[in-house]
């Protein structure tokens, strides 16, 4: 059947450009049917047993789902087994009409793939479906003209600072909300209009809070001009030492609120200040773990491939920063050796956190070499890259 009468005017078929490919665009194939009988066949006659990303299609043509599999026939085919029909697979195959994939030529590259289709196309069933103690979110301190913590699914550009992602929408709101008070740092919309004590104005006006935080010294009150927009500025280089594993300022002010609370009597206030404290204890473990792959992880990364399109990955302050196919033979290194130079100064000027093109990829990398410790061993400086790829070159050889 034609895709267009199957799937509408306009599917998405095709996941676009991949700026961390390095070799010729991969191909996609899809497959479809209405009746999910006709969508396994297909994928048993067509789909390949190898690393790669997948979506779902619904009958307007609109990607539902997005996902990614060591191999992709394996997992594809999993999405219709018995045990699956009452489950969130099964439920995503009764609204597929149209199955497509791109392989990858690893798993890692099929990691980082996943992670940039979700961004990019924010499926549906990428969030319905799973509880909210597993909805990936990203603490954020940003939005001017005064910074907050706020959350987000997707972060935006502009922002001081991002970390995550984290996990349980109700746990990083309480976090959130501690956050903002103990650093004093406003949470209010948008649309309060700021007036910081240096600003000139014409009339002596009477600038008046928008809420209570300001009485109750929870917010240094950049809509009443309370403060210098130098001063709130401290209190945001304070926030941002805390997203950077460097500060535990907000657990030790909620422990010891928890505490007085508790000796005062003062039962309920202890119960939030317990609440805050663990959702901030959850916080604190994940940026002490991605500030360790911030300080550890800054190397070239050969990524090997089943289909001889294997990359190397320049890792930069735990992020993905570029890319370049690997050598396979003496000419093409002679031709990366620029590429390797310029890999080699960003490395000794260091990383600015938070601020590199992909710096999506942070959770990525930290957890692939958490999970595969192995894999660090296929990591050298760029400096090393002519041993490390002659090396290579002989073991090729001799298999």
């Amino acid at each position: 059947m034609d895709k267009d009468v199957l799937l509408g005017h306009s599917p998405v078929t095709d996941f676009g450009i991949d700026p961390l490919n390095p070799h010729p665009r991969r191909r996609i194939e899809i497959v479809g049917g209405q009746r999910a009988d006709e969508l396994r066949s297909q994928i048993l006659r067509n789909c390949p047993r190898i690393p790669g990303v997948y979506g779902m299609l619904c009958r307007r043509g609109e990607l539902i789902y997005v996902g990614k599999s060591k191999s992709l026939r394996s997992r594809l085919l999993s999405y219709f087994a018995d045990s699956n029909s009452e489950n969130k697979g099964g439920r995503i195959i009764e609204s597929t009409r149209a199955i497509q994939w791109e392989t990858q030529p690893s798993d890692f590259a099929a990691l980082l793939r996943e992670q940039q289709l979700i961004r990019r196309y924010s499926p549906r069933w990428n969030v319905q479906g799973v509880p909210q103690r597993q909805r990936p979110v990203y603490l954020c301190l940003g939005r001017q003209p005064a910074a907050t913590f706020f959350l987000t699914a997707v972060p935006p550009k502009d922002c001081v600072a991002v970390e995550g992602p984290f996990h349980g929408t109700k746990r990083m709101n309480i976090a959130v909300d501690a956050l903002n008070k103990v650093f004093r740092l406003r949470d209010c919309s948008q649309q309060q209009v700021f007036h910081f004590a240096e600003q000139m104005q014409l009339f002596d006006l009477d600038h008046r809070a928008g809420c209570l935080r300001l009485e109750l010294d929870t917010c240094m009150g950049p809509c009443a001009a309370a403060c210098s927009r130098e001063a709130y500025d401290v209190q945001v280089n304070a926030a941002q030492s805390f997203l950077d594993g460097f500060n535990d300022e907000p657990l030790v002010k909620i422990r010891d609120q928890m505490e007085r609370a508790a000796e005062n009597r003062q039962y309920e206030l202890a119960s939030r200040s317990r609440d805050a404290l663990k959702s901030l204890e959850y916080v604190n473990r994940k940026l002490n773990y991605l500030a360790k792959a911030r300080r550890d992880y800054s190397f070239v990364y050969a990524a090997s491939s089943f289909d001889g399109c294997s990359t190397w990955y320049l890792i930069r302050g735990g992020e993905v920063a570029d890319v370049l196919p690997a050598p396979r033979n003496p000419v093409e290194y002679a031709e990366l050796k620029p590429k390797l130079k310029v890999w080699q100064a960003a490395l000794a000027s260091g990383s600015d956190r938070g601020h590199g093109r992909f710096s999506e990829t942070l959770s990525v990398v930290a957890s692939w070499f958490k999970k595969n410790r192995g894999e660090l061993k296929r990591t050298f400086a760029p400096e090393q890259s002519g041993r490390k790829y002659f090396r290579r070159s002989l073991s090729a050889i001799a298999s």
